[in-house]
């Protein structure tokens, strides 16, 4: 229940439009049986979410079903209140909030998907392998490029590739293994909290327009110090020998370069028409995705004449395996990889909007802003929203704070940005890297094995955010 009542008190009364709220003012359900009953759904939804490793069932399913039901029973409490207009109203608005974030992500998780379809990926990773490193020096290898790669890749997609990485060169070494796993979804969380978009909530808080692009960069030291206190004390249990991993040649696909450079192009539109042009910043990732798409046009066309070229000089050189490869190669597809985007995470972002919001709708968003806010203070209350990240997801917690939008100084806003962000990595359930990992790494990379962990993560947790209270301490008096 206390899973359940954090996430969904915390994220929609304020989403309900201004007219109607103007007009009639929305009911307060909070102590009803429509209440209740909704509270219940979205609890046994959470469970489910909750057992998805267990249960072997998508996280997206249960909170779609529980969304359905919450609204269906504000739309009927509504209508037989007569006012059967406003509950449609506030769920449109919702929808939009919704819309603009998950539009955003599809764009992003594009050209991750392309970028990994032309094989920029495998190449690092062979690189990796190639060199030869030993544990203690590809322990800080896997840590550093996770911490830097999140910002950009999300911290999911930076977390599955160092994973692979360490999986392919540790040959079933679990000691080494699992953590490994442990530090790499550390730094993975860290490095996306002091970047826009490096995790969704960073990204919520820049989209709302409470923070500006640059200011999130003050973060990076306050991350990189919850990142390297708990490094630093594993480092000294990390065996100390040299793996003979297996060294493979990947060659990237024809345009893998051009297109990491249109992705920079497209955040780069993306931040420039929110900044200077106070248009949503969806609008510039969504013009990116034209880029790729003519992209993808040009090495279509361009195909037959790039295959007669290197089928001359393989067939010149009697390269029989670049024969292979090469009449293997297919056209690049843009809409493959909108395909293979992380749809099951989108819904499950989209289950969980719907359903805080609409029991924020019923009247619970205003107890617990008067709770953590005003009866509590706002700096006690981000650091332990951040802990309380661990356990049920930053998403509604995040989607939570902004929806009751308290008078919070930027450097509070900071505070909570990085508290949801770092906060994920004291257990193994608490961030998408995590939950992937135990998957990607079964049997190294367990629940147990990352809770012995805990103390020192959440030593790490304590350092970087007493560091931003120390040396961001002019924030705390911008408003």
């Amino acid at each position: 229940m206390k899973r359940s009542r954090l996430g969904l008190i915390a994220l929609g009364l304020g989403l309900a439009p201004a007219p109607a709220m103007a007009a009639t003012g929305p009911l307060d359900l909070t102590s009803s049986a429509i209440g209740y009953i909704a509270l219940i759904i979205f609890t046994l939804a959470y469970l489910l979410v909750m057992g998805e490793e267990k249960l072997h069932l998508r996280k997206s399913k249960p909170v779609l079903v529980a969304a359905g039901l919450i609204w269906a029973l504000i739309g009927w409490q509504y209508v037989n209140a007569g006012m059967p207009y406003e509950t449609g109203e506030a769920f449109k608005h919702t929808l939009l909030e919704f819309a603009e974030l998950m539009l955003f992500l599809l764009v992003a998780m594009t050209y991750i998907n392309a970028l990994e379809e032309r094989r920029a990926f495998d190449a690092l990773r062979a690189w990796l392998v190639r060199k030869g490193f030993s544990y203690p020096t590809l322990f800080w290898i896997t840590g550093i490029l996770s911490f830097f790669l999140s910002p950009i890749a999300d911290n999911l997609t930076t977390a599955l590739l160092m994973c692979a990485v360490v999986m392919k060169v540790a040959e079933n070494d679990s000691k080494f293994i699992g953590l490994s796993c442990v530090n790499i979804v550390i730094a993975a969380n860290a490095g996306g909290a002091f970047s826009p978009f490096g995790d969704i909530t960073t990204l919520m808080v820049w989209q709302a327009g409470v923070l500006e692009f640059t200011e999130f960069f003050v973060l990076f030291i306050p991350a990189a110090v919850s990142y390297l206190v708990p490094a630093t004390i594993m480092y000294y249990f990390v065996p100390r020998k040299k793996p003979g991993g297996v060294v493979e040649q990947v060659e990237l696909k024809r345009g893998a370069i051009r297109i990491a450079c249109l992705f920079v192009f497209t955040i780069a539109t993306a931040v420039v028409f929110k900044t200077t042009l106070n248009l949503p910043p969806v609008m510039g990732m969504m013009m990116g995705l034209g880029y790729l798409q003519f992209f993808g046009y040009f090495l279509r066309m361009t195909l037959p004449g790039s295959l007669a070229r290197k089928r001359a000089r393989a067939e010149q050189a009697g390269d029989v395996q670049a024969l292979k490869r090469l009449g293997g190669v297919v056209p690049f597809d843009v809409f493959s990889r909108v395909q293979r985007a992380e749809w099951d995470t989108l819904l499950f972002f989209y289950g969980v909007v719907m359903c805080v919001g609409g029991l924020g709708y019923m009247g619970y968003l205003s107890i617990l802003s008067n709770f953590l806010y005003l009866d509590w203070n706002a700096t006690g209350a981000n650091i332990v929203l951040g802990v309380v990240s661990a356990v049920i997801d930053n998403i509604p917690v995040m989607f939570a704070v902004l929806t009751m939008m308290p008078d919070m100084s930027h450097g509070h806003w900071l505070l909570i940005t990085l508290t949801a962000g770092i906060g994920g990595s004291l257990l193994s359930v608490g961030s998408a890297a995590g939950v992937a990992l135990m998957g990607q790494a079964r049997g190294h990379y367990t629940f147990f094995g990352h809770l012995k962990w805990a103390p020192v993560i959440m030593l790490g947790y304590a350092a970087g955010v007493g560091t931003h209270l120390l040396l961001n301490a002019s924030y705390f008096q911008i408003h």
